[in-house]
């Protein structure tokens, strides 16, 4: 019953995510009334009550690892998006659909993806990453609501209600990680996932995984635009990590994978794999106003950060991060000069 709810609840933020795709165009006419001394419209979003002190944040613990865990973590370098590959379209959630997410998306990894790219395309495709692997990772730009923006690389956010300058990553981690209740075995090649959820503004906040945060404070995250005393923004974004065993897609995105319980254990029915963390970080100005790119109905609202990723690795390259993983290492592969 648990599993058909959570189903029903994802099919519906999908159905949601659809409409609101095609009146985002219609909401800019109400949106664009007066606008303050920053040139922001006051109905644009995000309002003050999105925003809060990192100081004021609760700190964060995760449980202990239990005796049967895969406690390895796999870092590779995807470089921060120095090729500025950037675009409006969805290739998991809005396949074929050119422009289809209605705001801008950064880009680490493979450096072909859109909305339009094929299992084979993205297989034969160059990457940032400097050992090889030609998964692609994307995820929302973020904005400084009080600068131009640039017209540059795709940034078709801007004609739904996404503006100012975009901020360029400071740095991109790209981890996996073991589960903390048993071994991972292998995610199969072109799996996609999708995390967070780009409508929890308006429909709930069941499917939101949004984890803002800032360096110095590794233990404080907050669906909330953090104030950072020094500027330093982190956006921290976990993918599932509980595989069927059988398909590398769903209707939904979502229903073929899942996250853990909080004990760390998988639901029934599924496998642990390695789980996919990015940590996006920033330098943003004291009192900057920052907005994450988002539909319009959505008011920037910092709950709706996301992500998404197709993992293109090949069988040899998977298997040496279940390897390191299973066995308790911390491996580090490549460097960025």
């Amino acid at each position: 019953m648990e599993r058909r709810f959570r189903a029903g609840r994802a099919a519906l933020s999908l159905s949601v995510f659809a409409l609101v795709s095609v009146v985002a165009a219609l909401s800019l006419v109400v949106t664009s009334g007066s606008r303050g001394a920053s040139g922001v419209s006051a109905e644009v979003g995000p309002s003050p009550r999105d925003f809060i002190d990192i100081r004021d944040v609760a700190r964060s613990a995760e449980p202990a690892p239990g005796p049967d865990a895969s406690t390895g973590t796999f870092t590779e370098d995807c470089g921060r998006n120095q090729d500025e590959h950037r675009n409006a379209d969805n290739l998991v959630a809005s396949p074929r659909l050119r422009n289809g997410a209605h705001h801008t998306h950064d880009y680490v990894g493979n450096l072909s993806t859109t909305a339009f790219s094929t299992d084979a395309g993205l297989a034969a495709a160059r990457t940032t990453c400097t050992d090889g692997d030609r998964s692609t990772i994307y995820w929302p730009v973020l904005r400084r609501q009080d600068r131009p923006a640039s017209h540059a690389h795709g940034d078709e956010g801007e004609h739904h209600g996404n503006i100012g300058e975009i901020l360029p990553p400071a740095s991109v981690m790209v981890q996996f990680r073991g589960s903390r209740a048993t071994h991972v075995v292998p995610m199969p090649r072109f799996l996609r996932m999708l995390t967070g959820d780009p409508v929890a503004g308006t429909v709930g906040p069941e499917l939101a995984r949004a984890q803002w945060g800032c360096t110095g404070y590794p233990d404080r995250f907050t669906t909330l635009y953090p104030r950072c005393p020094d500027g330093g923004v982190t956006r921290t974004l976990d993918f599932p990590s509980c595989w069927n065993g059988l398909d590398t897609d769903s209707e939904d995105h979502r229903g073929h994978v899942a996250f853990p319980g909080a004990n760390g254990a998988c639901p029934p029915g599924t496998f642990a794999v390695p789980q996919l963390r990015v940590v996006v970080s920033y330098r943003v100005p004291k009192g900057a106003p920052i907005a994450v790119d988002a539909f319009s109905e959505q008011k920037h609202a910092p709950i709706t950060d996301h992500a998404g990723f197709v993992n293109v690795m090949t069988e040899a390259q998977m298997a040496r991060v279940v390897a390191c993983l299973n066995a308790g290492r911390h491996c580090r592969v490549g460097e960025h000069v």
